[in-house]
């Protein structure tokens, strides 16, 4: 893979952590899943669509079944080799591996750029953001996902419970996860970048993250973010972590699942 310029996310995503991504897969579409249709409802049936951060492929297909066709980019060899083969029977999907911040999409290539929790991460969103609008058509749109503050959520209570011990996911420079949960820092980058009428709407949806409470801790410890802190800490501390993670999903469980609600930032644009 060539033109990359976040090494770091590259790393990560073809190490460790696409791998856990890759290897379960339809564990991180139960836990993302519920809020696909806030996106496919953006889809339109003569759209040419992209994917960013498409990850393990379920919105690129569930999208092209909606569209024109659907193409999903991402940085991860492990979860475009599970994309593809989830796709082999789909005709109007393709994957490309690349970074969406300089990747040589077509130029007006695609009407529709969406992406599923996938755009967080890029090591300069404005020019990321730029890049993505030149593979858009004139008036061609943008529709995303990303999480919002953990703060009054479930799962920030659930990482809460580990705060004494780690390192909340979003650093001081507004890295991480939570990246855009400032709607404000959000339209800025996208303004910057080229787009207008940008609008972020919270929406809820539940997510399933174990089948029982040590199911969903193990889960959990192992999503990348998690994994990176605790082996950031002794061994005494990291298994303190892991208690007040356990602890902290009691009140979450149901007799088939342990779900939680989670809430997310849709965010809509267009190609001025």
């Amino acid at each position: 893979m060539t033109g990359i310029v976040n090494t770091a996310q590259a790393e990560a995503w073809n190490g460790y952590e696409g791998e856990h991504w890759a290897s379960h897969a339809d564990r991180y579409d139960a836990v993302n899943s519920g809020f696909n249709d806030y996106v496919l409802d953006q889809v339109g049936r003569d759209d040419r669509v992209l994917d960013i951060g498409c990850g393990n492929g379920q919105l690129t297909r569930l999208a092209a079944a909606r569209a024109r066709s659907a193409t999903g980019v991402d940085l991860s060899g492990p979860m475009l080799a599970t994309a593809r083969t989830r796709a082999a029977e789909v005709p109007n999907v393709t994957f490309e591996q690349g970074d969406a911040q300089v990747h040589p999409f077509a130029d007006g290539g695609f009407d529709l750029a969406i992406s599923r929790f996938g755009v967080m991460f890029f090591a300069d969103p404005v020019a990321a953001f730029a890049n993505v609008r030149r593979a858009l058509s004139p008036g061609g749109r943008l529709a995303f996902l990303c999480m919002t503050a953990l703060s009054g959520t479930d799962l920030g209570t659930v990482f809460g419970a580990m705060a004494e011990y780690l390192p909340q996911p979003t650093g001081p420079d507004g890295s991480g996860p939570t990246s855009f949960a400032d709607p404000d820092r959000t339209t800025a980058v996208l303004t910057g970048a080229g787009f207008e009428d940008v609008v972020c709407t919270r929406v809820e949806a539940g997510q399933v993250w174990g089948r029982d409470v040590p199911d969903a801790a193990r889960f959990i410890a192992g999503w990348g973010p998690v994994r990176h802190h605790l082996g950031l800490v002794d061994a005494s501390t990291a298994a303190k972590a892991t208690e007040a993670l356990t602890a902290a999903l009691e009140p979450f469980a149901g007799p088939d699942a342990v779900r939680l609600r989670g809430a997310a930032w849709l965010v809509t644009g267009r190609r001025s």
